[in-house]
């Protein structure tokens, strides 16, 4: 929420504002829900995808899961998309990576 103002973002940005006394116990809980945190516990192959201009989900954050993966882990990196990614682009990539794995 420090990177985009974008909702659902916005939604805590307007609590914290007006709730200034809460603002640690925010960040604390949403430390639960960010999956940079469980990357590191992640062994099976994996295949990413990130849209450059996406505002719901920062590129940043998605590289920092990225980067964190445990396992095998693959990218497709959409410089032009938003949060829809590569849409039917990478439905067709998702195809060929599950078939690389259980052909």
């Amino acid at each position: 929420m420090t990177i985009t103002d974008a909702h659902p973002y916005q939604e805590l940005v307007i609590f914290c504002k007006t709730h200034r006394d809460k603002n640690e116990a925010v960040f604390n809980t949403l430390d639960y829900f960010d999956g940079v945190n469980f990357a590191v516990r992640a062994r099976q192959p994996t295949l990413f995808s990130v849209g450059l201009m996406d505002d719901v989900c920062p590129p940043s954050t998605v590289f920092a899961a990225y980067n964190h993966w445990a396992g095998d882990k693959d990218m497709r990196v959409y410089p032009f998309n938003k949060h829809e990614g590569g849409g039917n682009v990478q439905d067709v990539e998702k195809i060929k990576f599950l078939r690389e794995r259980f052909a």
